[in-house]
């Protein structure tokens, strides 16, 4: 018999032995891979521990700066009694002319003693939402603000109470 030529694409079939030998290669390079592939993952995780670290210590350093008090029962029982301090020296004013400046609400009051602080909250746009809160040094100046109920400021008549007072009922609901 006569051996037919046949074209073979891609080079000469190898024998059995060599297909082996290949073999032993290809899967000592996959291990190889592989092992490369382990070092990485481990490099990245061991990476991303450090961010952690970082971001959980940058996160205890703002708390720390900022709400210290949240996690201090002390210091938030502190903050409290402060707080709970000036509104002992504050008045709720209501009925405040739109287009009134804390300049001339202090100047209404300045007769009762001296303004610490006059406050005119505004909505989203910045408007002037009609009413505003004085606090004082003293703590007798409420008081005589009290006296200041229905006068007018802008010709406007207005409605001041005293802030614990304003407040009260709202501690209720919660």
């Amino acid at each position: 018999m006569d051996e037919e030529e046949h074209e073979v694409y891609g080079g000469d079939i190898p024998d059995e032995g060599e297909m082996e030998a290949e073999a032993d290669v290809d899967m000592s390079t996959a291990d190889d891979d592989a092992a490369k592939e382990l070092d990485e993952m481990k490099k990245r995780l061991k990476e991303m521990e450090e961010e952690a670290t970082a971001l959980r210590e940058m996160q205890a350093k703002v708390e720390k700066e900022m709400g210290g008090a949240v996690q201090d029962p002390a210091s938030a029982a502190a903050a409290q009694a402060s707080r709970e301090e000036v509104d002992s020296r504050s008045i709720y004013v209501g009925n405040v002319d739109y287009a009134c400046t804390p300049e001339e609400v202090q100047q209404h009051f300045q007769s009762c003693g001296t303004v610490n602080r006059v406050t005119i909250l505004t909505d989203k746009f910045g408007q002037p939402k009609g009413f505003a809160y004085v606090e004082f040094l003293e703590q007798e100046a409420v008081q005589e603000a009290l006296q200041l109920n229905e006068s007018e400021l802008h010709g406007r008549q207005l409605k001041v109470i005293f802030l614990q007072t304003f407040f009260f009922p709202l501690f209720w609901m919660k």
